[in-house]
């Protein structure tokens, strides 16, 4: 259960408890100490409270929005809950709430509240929870915040800038069961106090600079549900405790310094659901106990220093929906019993030393909700497999960059109908691309650069459903789960931590393809990223590429393209990165903001193009040598080779989406761009 889980029933358990005034809501009167409260409350934030809050309100604070009040007080009618979560509030809080003497629940989440919190809020008696995440509050966290608020259940202060020493006193909070102080800046080490909170079920930590070793304490906490203390800088073993903590369900403690073999209890927890371990310097071999850990729906240990074979007790934990080994050296085989993996969706082996490609994908064919496969960076040399009868019905993803793989696109992919990405980059892959590409109603990624491929750019690429007027949604797994593109060199990738955040792209780069580009690559509204470059396409690029009205990136450099630059092109707004060079272009650049701030570099290489006065007369030769003019448009000197002028020129255009200074205009002159 997460938090929003946790608090809407907690919440509805106080409701209950406040039904009898509930349902006499309109026979509620403020208290003027309420009501005094309030009004401070209401004068320090800077911003309108929507709904009945203003400076005429009616003195019935009890008619206020998120006010809510219990007649059934030994004082009479008081405010016990104040619920102003994602009301756009604005300001600081001020000490006068904590004269909201029978305050139960305080929530203030997702606003844009900034300042300290007030020391007096938590002098209130009757406080049960208080949210305030999601804010901009600074400032450390308060000391002896239950020495008075003895019975605080939750306590959130997520994601805000809270900074110094984790709290040290928490020894009075024995009511707590929700405890968050993730995505903040605390540091220091945990205090002997957290490992008395017996009633603790969710304690989130994550996304902080907390360090130190992992106190066996943890074991006291025995009614814990959810433990994330991932993304801090705690070191040393893992506690052998997990054998206490019966009822843990949800462990995660990946991007930390935890070295080390796993827990025998780890390993053996039957409680588990989710384990993520992942970016620790952890060792040995993967040795999980599956017929232990039946329960085990999710995990992931991907960048560790585990060695060994990938172990065949794996296939017991057959909840498994989410498993992801990436970036260990197994050095293995698949195992057989892998198959019996039939809950497997997501699934990340890459850079794993994996090898006989055949074998691992007749084993996970069997996988039947496989939907996501990762499996980069290995079967170097290998063939890639064209056994037809491979089926993988439910395939959405899947990555095969880096591998240096033999042969052609097998026919097997053609039945993958549901194919939303494919990357087969980084390959030795050849023969032409086949058309079929065109009837995959929902791929809105696909990049088969760097290989070998020959022939024409398949016309049916243009026909692609979800680049045309699709809804482009890839279901994520889980935010460990990540999949790698790979630019520049296999060693240097660009990792995406998330599915989502692949922008739409088609990437045909450096092949060998021929022929024109098709005029229906403009219906591909919905296409961020298209790259040609480095093939030997020729004639004019052409008009309709205007219609690509969401394209970010285009890069058609190193190419034998004709003609002119459509003017049309200037229409594109989003475009922040534009590359034709090295072709054989004539006439004036497009006159657009965004083409301003594109430098001569993305354009040199062309026979004749320039910035304003000139024509597109292809017969003459331009007029100016490629040196003379770089020297007198960029001032650079550019005489010292063609792979410096290759890094100035990728390095200019993608640069120049984010450096938007203008280049000076030129009174009355041509300016050329040479060859």
């Amino acid at each position: 259960m997460g938090f929003r889980g946790f608090c809407l029933f907690l919440f509805a358990v106080l409701a209950l408890s406040f039904e009898p005034w509930l349902l006499k809501s309109e026979e509620l009167t403020c208290n003027s100490i309420d009501l005094r409260a309030l009004t401070g409350f209401y004068n320090c934030v800077d911003s309108e409270i929507a709904g009945t809050w203003n400076k005429t309100a009616s003195p019935d604070c009890c008619s206020w929005t998120g006010v809510i009040c219990d007649s059934s007080t030994v004082s009479g009618t008081r405010v016990v809950g104040l619920e102003l979560g994602s009301k756009r509030l604005t300001g600081k809080i001020c000490g006068s709430l904590a004269e909201l003497y029978h305050l139960r629940v305080l929530n203030l989440s997702y606003n844009f509240l900034s300042g300290s919190l007030p020391a007096e809020l938590f002098k209130l008696q009757n406080l049960e929870v208080i949210d305030v995440s999601n804010n901009d509050f600074t400032g450390s966290i308060n000391r002896g915040m239950c020495r008075t608020s003895t019975g605080i259940r939750v306590l959130n202060f997520s994601n805000n800038h809270f900074s110094g020493e984790f709290p040290k006193d928490l020894a009075n909070c024995t009511s707590l069961q929700y405890l968050s102080f993730d995505k903040n800046s605390l540091s220091g080490s945990l205090p002997e106090s957290i490992f008395q909170l017996q009633n603790m079920r969710q304690l989130h930590l994550q996304d902080n600079w907390i360090s130190g070793l992992l106190n066996n304490g943890f074991g006291n906490l025995s009614n814990l549900v959810k433990l994330d203390i991932s993304s801090n800088m705690f070191s040393g073993d893992l506690p052998d405790v997990f054998g206490s903590l019966t009822k843990l369900e949800h462990f995660s403690a990946n991007t930390n310094l935890f070295t080390g073999r796993l827990p025998t209890s780890l390993v053996n927890s039957p409680s588990l659901q989710i384990l993520y371990l992942n970016n620790n310097s952890l060792s040995g071999s993967i040795n999980l106990n599956c017929s232990a850990m039946k329960n085990l729906v999710s995990l992931d240990l991907g960048s560790i220093l585990f060695h060994g074979p990938i172990p065949d007790s794996l296939s017991f934990c057959q909840r498994l929906t989410v498993l992801n080994l990436a970036r260990n050296n197994l050095n293995s085989e698949l195992p057989n019993d892998f198959k019996n993996l039939q809950a497997l969706t997501y699934l990340s082996l890459s850079n794993t030393s994996l090898v006989n490609i055949s074998s691992t994908l007749g084993i996970l064919q069997h996988c039947r909700n496989l939907s996501i496969l990762v499996l980069s960076l290995n079967f170097h040399d290998e063939e890639i497999p064209d056994n037809v009868n491979l089926q993988f019905n439910n395939l959405k993803g899947l990555v095969l960059g880096n591998c240096k793989l033999r042969g052609s696109i097998p026919q097997w992919l053609s039945s993958c109908h549901n194919l939303q990405l494919l990357d087969l980059a980084w390959n030795h892959l050849g023969g032409t691309i086949p058309s079929w590409f065109g009837k995959f109603e929902s791929l809105f990624y696909l990049d088969l650069s760097n290989n070998s491929f020959k022939g024409e750019i398949p016309r049916s690429l243009t026909l692609l459903q979800t680049l045309i007027s699709g809804n482009i949604s890839l279901e994520e797994p889980v935010s460990s789960f990540h999949l790698s593109i790979f630019r520049q060199g296999g060693g240097r990738g660009m990792r995406y931590k998330q599915i989502s955040a692949f922008r739409p792209t088609l990437d045909l780069s450096y092949n060998m393809l021929q022929g024109p580009i098709w005029p229906g690559f403009g219906n591909l509204k919905r296409l961020h990223v298209f790259i040609l470059k480095y093939n030997n396409l020729s004639g004019p690029i052409p008009d309709n590429l205007s219609g690509m009205s969401s394209l970010e990136v285009i890069d058609l450099s190193h190419n034998k393209l004709l003609g002119e630059i459509p003017l049309s092109m200037g229409n594109l707004s989003f475009l922040s990165a534009f590359n034709v060079s090295y072709n054989q272009l004539c006439g004036e650049i497009p006159k657009a903001v965004q083409f301003d701030t594109f430098p001569d570099t993305c354009f040199v290489g062309n026979i004749g193009l320039c910035r304003a006065l000139c024509t597109c007369e292809p017969e003459q030769p331009p007029t100016h040598s490629f040196r003379e003019k770089k020297t007198k448009i960029i001032g650079l000197p550019f005489g010292i080779g063609a792979a410096t002028s290759f890094v100035l020129t990728v390095t200019g255009c993608f640069m120049s989406g984010w450096v938007l200074s203008k280049p000076k205009k030129r009174k009355n002159t041509v300016t050329r761009i040479g060859h």
